[in-house]
């Protein structure tokens, strides 16, 4: 059995970009106009990685894995601590 190499997180991260003409400095996919979170509404509303490459064309099977990557480096902090007003 033939097994396809994977990308590495480094790799998937550099899929992400964050230009302050594009979706307002978001962190978005490839320099395109899908934010990050927005693939991860899409997920987490139950969609598929399939359903999703079936409704947006120019996005490619490793753009979603990019967004759980750059959404697992954001969730790797230390310590959080709450903000009184």
């Amino acid at each position: 059995m033939r097994r396809i190499a994977q990308p590495t997180k480094r790799g998937l991260l550099k899929r992400i970009t964050i230009d302050p003409d594009v979706c307002h400095g978001k962190p978005c996919i490839r320099g395109l106009r899908y934010p990050v979170e927005f693939i991860l509404e899409l997920l987490s509303a139950g969609m598929t990685s399939k359903e999703i490459l079936a409704d947006y064309d120019d996005l490619e099977p490793a753009d979603i894995l990019a967004a759980l990557a750059f959404a697992t480096r954001l969730s790797q902090v230390k310590r959080l601590e709450a903000v009184v007003a």
